[in-house]
């Protein structure tokens, strides 16, 4: 059931709340693809009723950035959505979300800002005041949908650490589920960007997931030292590859760590073809 305004959704989830049926929310930019699905599935098992968001939310992308490029198929979603038995597709317009006019370039919009502690590092140091814009819009989506449960995915890692401490912080009533990555067969990481690559670009951009899985290889095989793992991923690195970063974080709080361990999670970005791509994995899983 495709609804555009806010009115609608809420109409629709007090009439649910009354009925004391539970409400998942999966909150997406479009372009759908397996690894949505999978949260969706995820939530749809779950939940009574789950509601699905597309929108592509402006004021997370920075200067220079695809928004306008950003792939937009929401008869194509729509149409998963009601296959996979979702309840509700919201899908908004900019103006729906924010008003007429009030983008970032205006002073008019109260945003959530995480701490800082957790965004300058990874990709919120190239991409300044993007995560401003994602917890603003899931703030935003929380507030309209009252979910019992929202689902997120652990590729983008540094997101969902992001959220669990903005609901935390904030003491928002819902519970954040995280979901696995889904990957292709060849081991490349599902993300609405792979439109963009060409097929000899899809070859270079596995060297991510070749990275970390054999940096985790080396970590079972009781290599801990930090600079020892990173040295092993610049072998897998050619002429095709523009890496931004490749960084050992504690998976709960995002502190730097010195010596690996289970806790570790190991985060990349880099910039395949002119697509910026980013991976992960946990060491201890």
């Amino acid at each position: 059931m495709l609804k555009h305004t806010i009115a609608e959704v809420r109409e629709l989830v007090k009439q649910w709340k009354k009925e004391g049926l539970t409400v998942g929310l999966v909150p997406t930019m479009g372009a759908l693809h397996a690894g949505h699905l999978s949260l969706i599935k995820k939530a749809v098992e779950k939940c009574d009723r789950v509601v699905v968001s597309v929108f592509v939310n402006p004021i997370q992308f920075c200067p220079g950035e695809d928004l306008d490029k950003y792939p937009r198929t929401l008869e194509a979603d729509t149409k998963l959505c009601e296959d996979a038995g979702v309840s509700i597709v919201f899908a908004p317009s900019p103006s729906e979300m924010y008003g007429e006019g009030q983008m970032r370039t205006n002073d008019f919009l109260t945003y959530v800002i995480p701490p800082f502690f957790y965004v300058n590092k990874l990709c919120g140091k190239s991409r300044v005041g993007h995560f401003d814009g994602v917890c603003t819009v899931v703030n935003k989506l929380f507030n309209i949908v009252q979910p019992d449960y929202a689902f997120f995915g652990e590729k983008d890692a540094q997101q969902l650490i992001i959220i669990k401490k903005m609901v935390k912080d904030l003491n928002i009533p819902v519970e954040i589920i995280p979901c696995p990555i889904v990957r292709e067969e060849s081991g490349l990481a599902l993300s609405s960007r792979n439109k963009y690559l060409s097929e000899n670009d899809k070859k270079e951009a596995l060297v991510l997931s070749k990275i970390l899985n054999n940096i985790k290889l080396c970590y079972k095989k009781g290599i801990t030292d930090i600079e020892s793992l990173k040295e092993t991923a610049y072998t897998f690195l050619n002429e095709h590859h523009d890496l931004e970063y490749l960084e050992f974080m504690n998976q709960t709080n995002l502190d730097e760590v010195k010596i690996a361990d289970d806790n570790t999670r190991v985060f990349i970005a880099c910039r395949v073809g002119g697509v910026r791509l980013i991976d992960n994995i946990l060491l201890g899983e």
